[in-house]
């Protein structure tokens, strides 16, 4: 998806839904921001991994936003 403003988002999906992305999609959604500041593919992956409570490594190299433990 790119947005009217040229900001591109892209994802997968695993088989029950779950949007997914690896690296390259991310790296591809920093060369379109505005600013155009594209980290290094090592310091990308050192920010996601970063981010255990927020993201989860589903497969290697690919990531989806955790999901909040359900309440019964």
């Amino acid at each position: 998806m790119t947005s009217p403003d040229g900001v591109d988002v892209d994802v997968d999906f695993t088989a029950d839904g779950r949007e997914i992305f690896d690296l390259w999609r991310l790296g591809r959604y920093a060369r379109s921001l505005p600013s155009r500041a594209v980290p290094p593919a090592d310091a990308l992956r050192s920010a996601v991994e970063g981010l255990p409570d927020l993201l989860t490594e589903v497969r290697p190299g690919w990531f989806t936003v955790s999901r909040p433990p359900r309440h019964r």
